[in-house]
């Protein structure tokens, strides 16, 4: 059994319009249209006639305005049946092959950049925002909900979800400001410490407080600006101090430091000082009269020893005494 063999159906072939002669022949006619709707200056030399359709031409002219290179001025010229002279139908300004275009068409609300928008332009309400969530939603995270709830408080009837703060933590971290290089060696373009351990950096709150934080150094390039623990410049609270010894404030006279005490001699005495120094003392032979405290110690020992001198001395006399009584005794036993 044969099957029957399908044919696919013929296209017509539309056939290609005549070039009209005496449309074509009018170069002058249709520059007169391009004058008259163009600046002086702009319109070059005739490139080309093309037949668009019946009785129908296209004139192409140079276009000679800045920035426009590559691109043609074109002139239709129509012509009705037995007329004997055409008629200008349209002209404009058409991009050829190489030419310079602007980008493709996007949406205002896509094409905008936030370097675009200032302090005072009104953004439009975005209901669903997928970077923001009520406050009194629970995230599982212990800290983010005890900050959600003390947002809340305040009146903020949203605050930053998940997918809000992990963009614009990938935003600061690929910044100006974000992690850097950090070098022992002092290498070019390099710091040997980050904020991380820079006094000048207030941490932000939240979930945020251990990756970022703000600059409050006015030395530094960073300051008012929020950076990452990681970044590091030369404005560093710690920076210098292993280059070379700290200076230590030296006052005039006395110097008084942890080992010892030195005295300059070259500073003038202060008035009514009572003190003189042993080396400018009056000599033992001058006749001066010179007084010698006795310390206190040293008056009660030889107060001691005299009363032990007037003990020694009253001994004896006692025992003389004691002879003379013994010796009447003696005498009145032999009367």
């Amino acid at each position: 059994m044969s099957t029957p063999t399908t044919e696919a159906p013929r296209r017509a072939r539309t056939p290609k319009p005549k070039l009209d002669a005496v449309s074509a022949a009018a170069v002058d006619a249709a520059r007169e249209a391009l004058v008259e709707v163009t600046e002086p200056g702009q319109v070059g030399e005739h490139l080309r006639v093309e037949a668009s359709g019946e009785r129908l031409v296209s004139h192409v002219f140079e276009c000679t305005m800045p920035g426009y290179r590559g691109w043609s001025w074109v002139v239709v010229m129509a012509r009705a049946p037995r007329a004997k002279a055409p008629t200008v139908a349209e002209t404009a300004l058409l991009p050829g092959e190489g030419s310079l275009l602007s980008p493709d068409w996007e949406p205002w609300a896509e094409r905008l950049q936030p370097s675009d928008v200032g302090a005072d332009d009104l953004m439009p309400y975005r209901e669903q925002d997928e970077r923001l969530e009520q406050g009194f939603e629970a995230t599982g995270e212990q800290d983010v909900d005890e900050v959600a709830q003390w947002e809340l408080g305040l009146g903020r009837a949203r605050v930053l979800s998940p997918e809000g703060r992990a963009e614009a933590a990938e935003r600061w971290a690929e910044g100006d400001f974000g992690p850097r290089q950090v070098s022992a060696r002092k290498r070019r373009d390099t710091v040997s410490a980050t904020c991380a351990s820079c006094g000048f950096v207030s941490q932000l709150a939240g979930s945020l407080r251990g990756e970022f934080g703000v600059c409050t150094n006015e030395w530094s390039p960073a300051d008012g600006r929020v950076v990452h623990l990681g970044y590091g410049c030369g404005s560093h609270s710690e920076t210098g101090q292993e280059d070379g010894d700290k200076e230590i404030q030296r006052a005039s006279g006395v110097i008084v430091d942890e080992h010892r005490v030195e005295l300059d001699r070259d500073s003038p005495p202060a008035q009514g000082d009572a003190e003189t120094p042993a080396d400018d003392a009056a000599p033992a032979d001058s006749g001066d009269a010179v007084e010698t405290v006795v310390p206190a110690q040293t008056a009660e020992t030889t107060e001691t020893a005299d009363t032990t001198e007037t003990a020694d001395t009253t001994e004896p006399a006692d025992t003389t005494e004691t002879a003379d009584q013994s010796t009447e005794q003696d005498a009145s036993a032999e009367s």
